[in-house]
């Protein structure tokens, strides 16, 4: 199924129409759907599940705790990047042994406090960053199992922004580096070496990227295993895309049997970190439309929503879906869909049909459970919107508005 339906001429998340959920808690807001997180933790999970998968949410996809709560609760485990995402996934009751530990800044007392918790495993993206996970697991007295994520050189069809895995990026260690990579892990007792990670990048559609990425993971680990290496763990990452605005994606079994084709075989314990796989559809953005603006060469429809709220059509040149709230069979004359920031940037897209829709009328930004509100910013003196979870027929709002007033209550001045 999925999370937005129109029932009875009005669109509902879950059984809640969406309208009701702004008429108490106002707009814009995001809302969610615990149903749908919990149909996409398991959709990802079942195909896999003869390998038994760690899952490890990413969640900088979204890291509102409540979210996090509900995949915590289907077996999910994080993937974080920063101290503060650490933080966030053992307040959602994440066990920290189903945490693991990416990115390729983490500073020594982030790298402490996580050894100091005992989480699954830290992946290393460089050698500097190498040695300062030895001297923080030696200072504690314990070892830390480490996954090095490698660069494979592999192109990821999506936008450059988000591609990880090519030469030249700031992610994994590259190929000439990592002789100079397995012989530190081996020298350095600190480290437990556990296997290596590899994540190609974001978003991606065609599942041969994967493949070939996996290929290249199944031929290092053959390879480092004849020179006395014992290597256990296999971290694919994530990067799966789903379908945006008439876009189309390939079943997830192909992705399954990408995986089964390539690392199945080798005895590796196996964790994968989908972030938008999870969440992206499982979310939209609620606006009203402030004014119907038509000028001489185009139709505007501004928001109360703006690229603050929501970058992605901004930052990527993303398209998402949008609907009218209100169902209508009407003809519909083209607009461009713009919110109220002063800059030209702020524009969720353009020339769509939205049927009924005009001055004071809702619509929602689908695909909205992925980098969205996780992105979502002050700019302009904005407010920072609510978050609403929907199960089924009720719904509770997981994070409250942001005020300007409780932003200026913050600063000194």
């Amino acid at each position: 199924m999925t999370a937005f339906t129109y029932r009875n001429g009005t669109l509902c998340a879950d059984a809640v129409p969406v309208s009701d959920i702004a008429a108490q808690v106002g707009t814009p807001f995001y809302v969610y759907s615990e149903t749908r997180l919990r149909e996409n933790y398991r959709a990802f999970y079942e195909p896999l599940a003869n390998l038994k998968p760690l899952i490890c949410y990413a969640i900088k996809a979204c890291a509102n705790t409540a979210v996090m709560r509900v995949l915590a609760e289907e077996g999910a485990g994080a993937d974080v990047t920063s101290g503060g995402e650490l933080e966030r996934a053992i307040h959602a009751g994440v066990k920290p042994e189903k945490i693991i530990f990416s990115g390729v800044g983490k500073t020594p007392e982030e790298i402490t406090a996580a050894l100091k918790l005992g989480i699954h495993q830290i992946n290393a993206e460089s050698i500097p960053e190498m040695r300062a996970i030895s001297a923080a697991a030696a200072a504690l007295g314990v070892h830390a199992p480490l996954c090095l994520r490698v660069n494979p050189n592999v192109a990821a069809h999506t936008h450059y922004k988000i591609a990880t895995g090519e030469m030249g990026t700031k992610f994994g260690i590259d190929a000439a580096q990592l002789e100079e990579a397995m012989g530190l892990a081996k020298s350095l007792p600190a480290l437990d070496l556990k296997g290596f990670q590899v994540h190609i990048g974001s978003h991606l559609y065609d599942y041969n990227n994967f493949r070939e990425a996996y290929g290249k993971l199944a031929d290092m680990v053959r390879a480092w295993r004849e020179r006395g290496y014992d290597l256990t763990r296999l971290d694919l990452g994530g990067g799966v895309g789903i379908p945006y605005d008439g876009q189309t994606q390939a079943p997830f079994s192909d992705y399954a049997a990408v995986v089964h084709g390539t690392v199945g075989n080798l005895g590796c314990e196996l964790a994968f970190e989908p972030g938008r796989r999870l969440v992206g559809d499982a979310g939209a953005l609620i606006a009203r439309v402030v004014y119907d603006k038509r000028g001489a060469a185009k139709r505007f429809l501004i928001l109360d929503a703006g690229m603050n709220d929501l970058i992605r059509p901004a930052m990527y040149e993303a398209r998402h879906s949008i609907m009218p709230v209100k169902e209508a069979s009407s003809d519909a004359v083209a607009a461009d869909i713009v919110g109220p920031v002063c800059e030209t940037s702020d524009l969720f897209g353009e020339a769509y049909l939205l049927p009924g829709v005009g001055q004071g009328d809702l619509v929602a930004i689908m695909q909205g459970g992925a980098y969205a509100a996780a992105m979502a910013s002050t700019y302009n003196g904005r407010a920072l919107v609510p978050e609403v979870m929907v199960s089924n027929s009720t719904f509770r709002v997981i994070r409250r508005r942001i005020t300007v007033a409780e932003q200026i209550g913050w600063e000194e001045g």
